[in-house]
């Protein structure tokens, strides 16, 4: 718990750094113009398929439908399309991290090609989607529960992120493609679910997974450095 609470307050401490606040920007805009982009596609598709069957239903009606399925999108793929964003920036958290609090690391990091980072986001984003699906099913049988299916999804994405944003400060020191992560289940689970929370606040959500990539980071450290 507490090498999870220290990463975080440090984490938190270093988003004034410009290398981290413009990783921070390049996936809040990235992130934003998918959805944009997304709205677009599906108000043309609407227009289109209105059209084909006889039955117009008018721009604006159009319009207010399309951006309501994609805020719905929005808020149920979010920390998916931004953690597959940020998997192409986050060996420079990395580095941002370990030059400002671990300068004798920072020369070893490496830096995964294209195709390493792109593999590690399809995955990423593969898990998330499957777990995911896997948990509505679970998350649908306790819905008059009023607080099951929020537990059940913070469960899930909690122990995918965990993983996920430790992985990227990780990969970049592993002897091996094999070699097992020396951050234990249970500091993941907590790294995951304090970012899982900090996705579910508006504001929050934007920043969240910058300073999520930066705390995995701080935790890949602080275990590696009690690891004999």
């Amino acid at each position: 718990m507490g090498a999870v609470a220290k990463s975080l307050a440090l984490a938190f401490g270093q988003l004034s750094d410009r290398a981290i606040l413009r990783v921070l920007l390049k996936t809040v805009a990235i992130t934003l113009l998918v959805f944009a982009l997304l709205g677009v596609a599906l108000f043309q598709a609407i227009l289109a398929a209105s059209a084909y069957v006889g039955m117009s239903i008018g721009a604006e009606a159009t319009y207010f439908v399309s951006l309501l399925v994609t805020l719905l999108l929005a808020w149920l793929l979010f920390r998916v399309v931004a953690l597959a964003v940020l998997q192409f920036f986050a060996d420079e958290i990395v580095i941002a991290v370990e030059e400002c609090h671990y300068p004798e690391c920072a020369a070893t990091a490496r830096k995964l090609p294209f195709n390493e980072d792109l593999g590690n986001s399809l995955r990423g984003v593969g898990r998330a989607l499957l777990f995911n699906m896997l948990a509505l099913p679970v998350a649908l049988v306790l819905f008059f529960t009023a607080v099951g299916p929020a537990v059940v999804f913070l469960l899930v994405n909690a122990v995918l992120l965990g993983r996920e944003l430790t992985d990227m400060g990780w990969f970049r020191h592993r002897p091996t493609a094999d070699a097992p992560s020396p951050v234990g289940k249970i500091d993941r689970l907590m790294l995951g679910g304090a970012i899982t929370g900090l996705m579910a606040v508006p504001i929050l959500n934007l920043i969240a997974p910058v300073v999520g990539a930066a705390a995995g980071t701080h935790l890949v450290q602080i275990f590696q450095r009690k690891s004999p």
